[in-house]
């Protein structure tokens, strides 16, 4: 009778099939949890990066100027006098109600920067260079040229047999140059004496003393005068509103 052998104290390893469950690297997805779906079933969470803002211009930010003719001349008007700058202005309006302003530039009143002295102060006034008259950047066509002369003020341009005549590159720089004086140069004062001339102190330390011209300063208003001190010839320096002609 065979005798049978007893299992030896020793514990043999257990090798598991290959398909076996858990013999892959990965582990199964675990369930997904009560009440929550599954993960391919739910939506991908993109973030969204919010639109970009259209940039507005600047506060103050330089405009285009509006488009202007490109055949206009300048021409001299006849306005009534003292009137001149009221009807400028009433010109300018007249063209923007007609929408005409693609056809006309500047309208100007020609002026100059004078000083006079009154009661021993000195006053910087504008004066007009032609009074009378108005000066007018525009493109003459039939339009125009009735808005120009249907202006109340206005009489017609300048120019032979009513029709208008632009002035010439010399003309007009020599009007828009005295017109554009900056204020910061000083203007010169109208003196009605020249070198040479006799006169009479009226005011100040030598009131009364007579003398003669030796100089004169527009730009400040001052005349030199030599007079007659102790015998001897000396100059003196004067406002010129402080002496009066011989």
């Amino acid at each position: 009778m065979q005798e049978r052998s007893e299992p030896s104290g020793e514990t043999l390893d257990t090798v598991e099939p290959a398909d076996a469950p858990g013999a892959t690297a990965e582990s199964p997805a675990e369930p997904p949890a009560e009440g929550q779906e599954p993960a391919a079933d739910r939506p991908s969470q993109t973030t969204e990066e919010p639109a970009a803002e259209t940039e507005e211009p600047a506060a103050g930010a330089a405009t285009e100027e509006p488009a202007k003719s490109d055949k206009m001349d300048w021409y001299i008007l006849k306005v009534q006098s003292n009137r001149e700058e009221s009807i400028r202005e009433g010109l300018l309006r007249r063209v923007a109600i007609q929408g005409l302003d693609y056809y006309f530039g500047d309208v100007i009143v020609p002026t100059e920067k004078v000083t006079e002295f009154k009661g021993g102060k000195k006053k910087i006034i504008k004066r007009k260079l032609y009074p009378g008259y108005i000066v007018v950047h525009m493109e003459i066509n039939d339009d125009t040229w009735f808005l120009v002369r249907e202006t109340p003020g206005i009489g017609d341009f300048t120019g032979a047999a009513g029709r208008p005549s632009p002035m010439l590159p010399h003309e007009v720089e020599r009007i828009l140059v005295k017109h554009e004086e900056k204020t910061e140069k000083a203007p010169k004062l109208k003196i009605a004496f020249v070198q040479g001339d006799r006169v009479k102190i009226k005011e100040g330390t030598f009131e009364n003393f007579e003398g003669e011209v030796d100089a004169i300063d527009e730009t400040n208003g001052r005349v030199t005068v030599m007079i007659n001190i102790f015998g001897r010839s000396t100059p003196v320096e004067l406002e010129y509103w402080q002496i009066e002609a011989l």
